[in-house]
């Protein structure tokens, strides 16, 4: 007993210690504390560069009292978001998340969609189409950390990023639709299908199934669970590192080449990727690259 209540007393310490840390570098990053984050005034959507992480920009969600869930205005800061990140080259790797512990994105706002007419919620489902469209054309990779609720509309969106990455405490990722009386109408009938093949798109589809971040990363909905003594975001940052650290052009080439395999043949897939090769061989990047190479040093690349 007493073994038990030592280890419960340590993972409730080191859980409070994650929490603190996290807002920790918010205050650090923002000059804003999480309670803060929640005024009326304050940006629903909105991009920060990561501290100490040169190449690394977080897209946050900002709405904690509503588990991040996606209004009219998130939807169109979100969206001016992604189209000044488009053109950012000092970006190269965007981590989407939540800008306070224990959430991600429960989907849109049903409270707000019980009140809008016909005619806006067509709009909305255009405009939440177009976003989340250019949230998986984006030239750089895209990570989404999922440390809270990602349902509906949020895993949807979590769908269109590159990888996803899960905290190990998360127990409610899914697609319940048909439990609404609806279907899943931002991508997610067909971005999933892709990731996961007919049968286990229409199980969990059909089911209306919430899972755990262990059983999504067991079927392949998530591609990362983080440890028990971190988050989602402390993963999705060791993961960006990683990336970051590579040749912006060969990432967006090779985002690009891989990103076409779903609609081309495989004669026409090694076409378009010997298109994307070719171009890379004569930036400045490759020569830095083969002379780092030659000198036994890290690579300095500059995305030309």
């Amino acid at each position: 007993m007493l073994l038990t209540a030592a280890r419960g007393s340590n993972s409730t310490a080191a859980l409070k210690a994650v929490r603190a840390g996290w807002a920790a570098r918010r205050f650090i990053q923002t000059g804003q504390s999480s309670a803060g984050s929640s005024s009326s005034n304050a940006a629903e959507a909105y991009l920060e560069p990561v501290q100490d992480r040169p190449g690394i920009t977080s897209l946050l969600l900002n709405r904690p009292k509503a588990k991040n869930a996606i209004s009219l205005r998130l939807l169109k800061e979100f969206q001016e978001c992604l189209d000044k990140v488009q053109f950012d080259k000092e970006t190269r790797v965007l981590i989407v998340r939540s800008s306070t512990v224990g959430s991600f994105c429960a989907g849109a706002d049903l409270i707000e969609r019980a009140s809008m007419t016909k005619a806006q919620v067509d709009k909305f489902l255009l405009d939440l189409r177009r976003a989340l469209c250019t949230l998986e054309g984006l030239p750089m990779p895209t990570i989404a950390a999922i440390d809270g609720p990602a349902l509906g509309g949020g895993l949807e969106l979590g769908l269109a990023c590159d990888l996803r990455v899960a905290g190990h405490a998360v127990t409610k990722i899914g697609l319940p639709e048909v439990k609404l009386g609806i279907i899943p109408g931002a991508g997610g009938t067909q971005r999933l299908t892709r990731l996961l093949g007919l049968a286990k798109a229409k199980d969990l589809i059909f089911t209306a199934r919430v899972l755990t971040a262990q059983e999504a990363h067991q079927i392949g909905v998530v591609d990362y669970v983080s440890a028990p003594e971190s988050t989602a975001y402390d993963k999705a940052l060791e993961l960006a590192q990683q990336m970051s650290a590579n040749a912006p052009l060969a990432l967006k080439a090779a985002k690009q080449a891989i990103s076409r395999v779903p609609e081309l043949g495989l004669e026409s897939g090694l076409d378009f990727e010997r298109a994307s090769y070719e171009p890379l061989l004569h930036t400045k990047d490759r020569l830095e690259a083969l002379q780092a190479f030659k000198e036994k040093r890290a690579p300095v690349f500059k995305g030309e």
